[in-house]
């Protein structure tokens, strides 16, 4: 049964519309934010666990949502993106930090870059927002050098929570359509 209902959702997902499934990624990146934010203010020790159990899960869902309603201009891109950030959430699951350094917000830095990119080509949403996301990739790609981002900080950080939060917040309140979308993997392949 279980199954059964796995898959009929799964299938229900799909065809959904696409402003829908913008709209709910929107919600589940938000939720995310808030529920990492909560847990790390108000919660410690082994509660802090579940908080970041809860946060990676709904970040895994937009996670995909957005990758549902970017697919249509470039599947390779949003593969790409969406692997980069499904890495970087691994690492955050397993709490791998390589040298103090957090390596999943590595990893959501290039996700940030990509999605920065799409957004950037497409015209489904105005070419800032595109560009305040890329720059927050790079924002949170400062990370990988400690001493470049106690040196940049707290602008990178802002820059970062600036650029995601545009595109988050954008998308949640506009949706998108998807018909005005460049579809770039035509474009490489001329």
């Amino acid at each position: 049964m279980s199954t059964t209902f796995t898959t009929l959702s799964m299938a229900g997902i799909a065809k959904a519309p696409p402003r829908f499934k913008a709209k709910t990624a929107g919600v589940l990146y938000l939720l995310s934010v808030l529920a990492a934010s909560l847990a790390e203010i108000f919660v410690h020790g082994r509660m802090n666990v579940a908080g970041g159990l809860i946060t990676v899960s709904v970040m895994i869902a937009a996670t995909l949502f957005f990758y549902e309603v970017l697919s249509p201009m470039s599947r390779r891109l949003t593969l790409l993106a969406a692997c980069f950030n499904l890495v970087g959430l691994a690492f955050e699951l397993l709490r791998l930090q390589t040298q103090g350094g957090n390596v999943a917000v590595v990893f959501n830095g290039f996700y940030c870059i990509l999605i920065g990119y799409l957004v950037f080509r497409s015209t489904a949403a105005p070419r800032s927002l595109g560009a305040l996301m890329a720059l927050g990739g790079v924002g949170w790609l400062t990370l990988l050098s400690p001493l470049l981002a106690s040196y940049l900080s707290p602008y990178n950080l802002a820059l970062a929570i600036l650029g995601q939060g545009s595109v988050c917040m954008w998308i949640l309140l506009m949706g998108v359509n998807v018909r005005s979308f460049v579809n770039t993997d035509d474009e490489v392949q001329k």
